[in-house]
């Protein structure tokens, strides 16, 4: 039997470590313990804890299970961290768009992704919200963290029971899973950056 190349041996491990990363880190932010996963996504515990250590080769299908149970794309799970450098030139950003702001007369906030599009461990997005805005009866609600830091203007931010209000270089990070919602409080536009994972699709 020959043995496969070394390059090759690496590219394999590096791929099962990085599946289990993805996993172990995405389980931890949703405050799912090994044993809640396995029962979840219908996979052995040891298989589990096999994945999130880099080890054994698992199937696409318990690896689709488990990124069903975790509220996530298989290929969020699979896709190897960016290696290279990657630019988003400031006239070509990709503009989120939500249906529910380009309903006619509401005030909607303009969202600009300063990540390239394909990477799907973190988004980096610019807010530029406009006199005036607020989404507060159509809070956000998914699975994620984001930290946010104010770039210009005030912001009211509520998650869940808490207000907060920021000014130009505070900074909140918070759990996605509860509802929570923008307010610009300002006479003027207020502008936020933000970077959450994983990313909205």
């Amino acid at each position: 039997m020959v043995d496969a190349p070394e390059h090759t041996k690496n590219a394999t491990d590096n791929g099962a470590l990085a599946l289990g990363m993805a996993v172990r880190s995405t389980r931890s932010r949703l405050g799912l313990s090994v044993q809640a996963l396995a029962h979840r996504a219908g996979v052995s515990l040891g298989s589990i804890s096999q994945i999130e250590r880099g080890l054994g080769n698992p199937s696409l299908q318990s690896i689709q299970r488990i990124a069903h149970a975790l509220g996530v794309s298989a290929s969020q799970l699979l896709e190897p961290p960016a290696d290279e450098l990657a630019v988003v030139q400031a006239d070509k950003r990709h503009v989120l768009k939500n249906p529910e702001d380009q309903r006619e007369g509401r005030v909607a906030a303009v969202r600009e992704l300063l990540s390239p599009p394909a990477d799907s461990r973190i988004q980096f997005i610019r807010t530029v919200l406009p006199v005036g805005f607020s989404n507060e009866g159509r809070p956000y609600r998914h699975i994620g963290t984001e930290s946010i830091t104010v770039l210009e203007g005030q912001l009211l931010v509520t998650h869940g029971d808490r207000q907060e209000t920021l000014g130009v270089g505070d900074s909140a990070t918070y759990g996605c899973s509860a509802p929570h919602w923008w307010a610009n409080i300002a006479d003027t536009e207020t502008t936020v950056l933000g970077a959450s994972t994983p990313i909205e699709r």
